[in-house]
């Protein structure tokens, strides 16, 4: 039978899975977008995020950057608008739509933070949008690492888990962004071990070694060990 994957989010199906729509990550991970923009002397007036989720991410991206920008997130889950609606402000707005099926509209960025992932066509996706923005920030996990290959089915435990359907290592995702048209200027990686630790026995199993790992060779970690995702400014 064939499989609508978009249907995961507008049925409420990840939402279900998810519930917080991973909010708790989303400080950290606006952290990433403002170390990126800091980093190539970006200083938007109005910034976009496809895929929003629960719109946190913008909504700190907000605390940080202050009146001076406008922040616009979209969304095809209704139960992950709904959620933004008690964020949203003057500046801050927030839309239940697909955004390729706009018209004349414009960004100075858009962010797509693990999204592409997702998205059954995410080729045709980013020729879609490429237009709509001068600069576009993208957050892609590298699934693909020995770690991943070697543990029985864990691609496919993501898969029904967190509902991705394409799998990325740092090359292909760059290549992905050539392939379609864009123009790189600036990646890096964000390691999760940055994130506090669920346990002390997480860190000293996990943690502490994908430190040790990362600080003698980042792209040798990110190959063996998985979850050292990529940041990339394209335009």
């Amino acid at each position: 039978m064939s499989k609508n994957f978009s249907e995961i989010y507008t049925s409420g199906e990840y939402h279900e899975k998810h519930p917080t729509w991973h909010v708790e990550d989303s400080p950290w991970k606006a952290q990433q977008i403002l170390k990126m923009m800091q980093r190539n002397n970006l200083n938007p007036e109005t910034v976009c995020e496809v895929g929003c989720g629960a719109g946190e991410i913008l909504r700190q991206l907000q605390l940080n950057m202050g009146d001076m920008c406008k922040f616009y997130g979209y969304d095809i889950s209704p139960h992950a608008i709904e959620i933004c609606q008690e964020k949203a402000n003057e500046n801050l707005i927030f839309y239940l739509k697909d955004i390729t099926q706009e018209k004349d509209i414009s960004y100075d960025v858009i962010l797509l933070i693990d999204i592409l992932e997702h998205l059954e066509n995410y080729l045709l996706f980013l020729r879609n949008i490429k237009s709509l923005s001068q600069y576009k920030i993208i957050h892609f996990p590298l699934d693909i690492c020995v770690q991943n290959i070697l543990r029985r089915n864990q691609l496919l435990i993501i898969r029904e888990q967190s509902g991705h359907i394409h799998y990325f290592t740092k090359e292909l995702a760059l290549q992905t962004l050539k392939d379609t048209g864009y123009e790189l200027m600036d990646y890096f990686y964000t390691p999760a071990f940055e994130l506090p630790a669920s346990s002390i026995k997480n860190f000293l199993a996990r943690r502490f070694p994908e430190k040790i790992l990362y600080a003698l060779n980042k792209d040798l970690a990110a190959q063996i060990m998985g979850w050292y995702p990529l940041l990339v400014l394209a335009r």
